[in-house]
């Protein structure tokens, strides 16, 4: 029988899966913990349901009328535009430790403004158009 080196196939496999292994038992166990959890607050939890525990309830106003409400499509814009520049700086965090990379200075500060020149005409596009006006 021969002794297995570091080279050989089934001890590189081995490793690889192993690794897998622990991550996959992992996700078994927060699996197993959460439905253990929802499954023993089903069983002791009380139910007595009543008229009113079966209203409609939201930040302690009391259901008064239709349950229609008109919102703003200004919120949703502003949403919108937050979303791009959280995005944007996710982008520049990475960038800037590239950037300090040795050999990557000038073609990535060309790249950055790129990106950043796009972020300004949108932002500028917002402007115009009267969506950053707060009425």
């Amino acid at each position: 029988m021969r002794e297995p080196t570091v080279l050989d196939p089934t001890v590189v496999a081995a490793d690889y899966f192993e690794s897998y292994s622990v991550v996959g038992l992992l996700a078994v166990v927060g699996v197993l913990f959460v439905a253990v959890a929802f499954g023993a607050g089903r069983l002791l939890r009380p139910v007595v349901p009543t008229p009113e525990k079966l209203l409609t309830y939201e930040c302690g106003v009391d259901p008064v009328g239709e349950g229609w409400a008109h919102t703003q499509v200004r919120y949703y814009v502003y949403a919108f535009l937050y979303v791009i520049f959280a995005v944007d700086s996710i982008f520049l965090f990475p960038w800037a430790t590239v950037f300090a990379a040795p050999g990557y200075g000038a073609a990535t500060l060309v790249e950055m403004f790129i990106f950043l020149s796009f972020l300004a005409v949108g932002l500028l596009y917002a402007y115009k158009k009267g969506v950053l006006a707060w009425t």
